[in-house]
Order: C-alpha cells, then structure tokens, then sequence
C-alpha cells in the first residue's frame, strides 16, 4: 500500500507544478492555493510512505517521478526541447526510479 500512495504523490508533484505555472507567478491566487493544496497533500502522501519505506528509496521515487513527470509534461504541453539528450536523461531518471523499487 505504501508504494501506491507514494506513486499518487509523485503524480500530485506534476499535478502541483502545473497548478503553479497555471497561476503565472502568483497572479491567478485560485490556481496558486490549489498548487499550495495538492502539494500539501503529496508531501503527507509521502510523509505516511515513509512508515514502512526506506527513507531515500521513497524520496527519490517521489522526486524522481516529479522530474521526469515535469520534464515529459514540458515537452507535450509547453513545446519545451524533445532533444536525444533530453530524453536520454529522462529516461535515465526513470530507470533510476525502477532500479530503486526492484532493490527495495
């Protein structure tokens, strides 16, 4: 169970992040305290996680996932570079990610 909830709050990472570049520094207060609100939540997520996982295995999952997530969203949604190397990269974070939860 604690990987599940560990994995919803890496997705509530990407999630927070948006909400944040939706709210264009700050100006658009609805989406601002919606990101301050999700974010709350990933990191009690990651909090209750930490009961039963290794402390850096989870934090670098939830990390992990939230770079990529934010790296892969950038390239999809905001025309942000697909370069080989990029992608490279994300994929040596998420191999990371992988690695981790089979040596857990």
């Amino acid at each position: 169970m604690a990987w599940i909830v560990l994995l919803i709050a890496g997705l509530l990472e990407i999630a927070w992040l948006l909400l944040f570049k939706a709210s264009e520094g700050y100006t658009r207060w609805g989406y601002a305290v919606a990101g301050l609100v999700v974010s709350l939540i990933s990191f009690l997520m990651v909090g209750w996680s930490l009961k039963t996982l290794p402390v850096g295995t989870a934090y670098a999952v939830w990390t992990g996932m939230g770079a990529a997530g934010a790296a892969i969203v950038g390239i999809l949604m905001f025309n942000e570079p697909a370069s080989g190397t990029r992608l490279a990269c994300i994929a040596l974070i998420v191999a990371g990610i992988v690695g981790l939860k089979l040596t857990h």
